[in-house]
């Protein structure tokens, strides 16, 4: 890990060989590490807190409080704070014993400087993944309303978050446009958890499993003896929807008849039962989804234009997770804790290792494959492949640099309020240039402004 990593971190030492002590804090400052070095235990404590932003490095034999009480004082205050033992000749076992009772290593006397520096790296690269995880538990526990649902840093997802807060008050129908995983029902249910209509039912269904032959009974709802098998009557999703929100899930899976049937519904509000000549008043809001876009369908004659139309009053795409990698250590943070309480587990740290490779897979199920991995994670299941298959392909180099471009690009961009000049500048690129990014990765600057 970089040196930069561990800015305002520190290495705290204790030894009370004052030869040793600037030996040792010598080596460690020359290889960028920031030390505080003590003489004893009792001078250390004052600068050990609950979350101390660093390690412990402690002789074991110490005039006072020795190492090993040190060692009990430190775990008590931060099970997680990573203690180094530095033991006499012969002190192997005792050592060994120590880190039994939570140290995190040891290293015996005579040292070289390099070992040192190692140890103190490794110790110092957990403390700081230990450290990022506690930020992020705050910040997720600390989220509420909108940031709470819909989880993201990107700008993407703070543009999606902002419209469904302008879009649900109104009373639109909206069409979601999303690859599968993306997110679409969430979305839809904050729609309506924010709407005026939150306090009345909330209504899905999923086109696309529904068989034809009772898709328009699920729908309409039936008169008792309306067909063979209706013994009684049923009440469809649109009338149950009332006050209400009903969500069509894959929309584009609805059967062409069917369409017609809905578009007079949405026209008039008014709904008939099958095997009744009753018309019945409803009024419901519809959110559709769908993975492909209704536009092109709607030319290619495979659904209805004037349905698509009718609904299309308002719409909303949902990024890709893979056009948002930014995003995937908090999402994946997020879902580590939600499946650990879900499972009564312990929420575990999440290596910077996993985060990596996490970062760089190409995430073909969206969020929704995400949200599975963490709970393979939490249930001990995660093979190193991240994947039971093994089948899944990394995301290519190319691939990499242009995730990793683009981030930088819309970083520079929110820093900058959407002013290009100015963030082209700070990137040290021609304006052009940074135009031509913008076409390329398809940003626009407004989004952040």
């Amino acid at each position: 890990m970089h040196e930069n990593t561990f800015d305002g971190m520190q290495v705290l030492f204790i030894e009370d060989d004052a030869v040793v002590r600037k030996g040792a804090r010598q080596a460690l400052e020359l290889a960028g590490l920031k030390v505080t070095a003590c003489a004893s235990a009792e001078e250390a404590l004052p600068h050990l807190t609950a979350e101390f932003a660093g390690i412990v490095l402690s002789d074991v034999k110490l005039p006072g409080i020795d190492g090993l009480k040190l060692l009990d004082i430190a775990i008590a205050l931060d099970p997680q704070l990573p203690v180094i033992l530095v033991t006499g000749h012969g002190g192997v076992s005792m050592a060994v014993g120590a880190m039994r009772q939570g140290a995190y290593d040891f290293i015996e006397k005579p040292f070289t400087a390099d070992l040192l520096v190692e140890v103190c790296r490794r110790a110092l690269d957990k403390r700081h993944l230990v450290l990022e995880n506690m930020k992020l538990r705050r910040l997720l526990e600390k989220r509420e309303g909108i940031e709470a649902r819909i989880v993201g840093r990107s700008a993407a997802m703070a543009k999606v978050r902002q419209l469904v807060l302008n879009l649900a008050p109104k009373s639109a129908d909206i069409i979601i446009l999303g690859e599968t995983g993306t997110g679409k029902e969430l979305v839809a249910r904050c729609l309506h958890d924010f709407s005026e209509r939150r306090d009345h039912p909330f209504v899905a269904i999923n086109c696309g499993a529904l068989p034809e032959a009772i898709f328009e009974s699920e729908l309409f709802g039936h008169e008792e003896g309306a067909f063979t098998g209706a013994q009684r009557r049923r009440i469809g999703k649109i009338e149950y929807a009332n006050g209400g929100t009903l969500f069509l899930d894959e929309i584009e899976s609805m059967p062409l008849a069917l369409q017609v049937k809905l578009l007079r519904v949405l026209q008039e509000r008014q709904v008939e039962r099958l095997g009744s000549n009753k018309l019945i008043s409803v009024n419901f809001r519809v959110i559709a989804a769908a993975k492909e876009d209704l536009s092109v369908l709607a030319e290619q004659g495979k659904f209805r234009a004037d349905l698509y139309y009718r609904l299309n009053v308002a719409s909303l795409t949902l990024p890709a997770l893979r056009s948002r990698r930014e995003d995937i250590p908090l999402l994946f943070e997020f879902f580590v804790l939600q499946a650990a309480l879900r499972y009564g587990q312990p929420a575990a740290l999440v290596s910077s290792e996993l985060l990596s490779s996490l970062m760089a897979q190409r995430w073909a199920g969206n969020v929704r494959e995400l949200h599975n991995i963490a709970d393979r994670f939490v249930l001990g299941l995660l093979d190193d492949t991240l994947a039971p298959s093994g089948a899944r392909r990394e995301a290519s180099l190319a691939e990499q640099v242009d995730a990793f471009e683009r981030a930088v690009i819309e970083d520079g961009l929110r820093r900058h309020g959407g002013n290009v000049v100015a963030a082209a500048e700070s990137l040290n690129i021609p304006k052009k240039t940074l135009y031509d990014k913008l076409k390329r990765f398809d940003i626009s600057s407004e989004q952040f402004r």
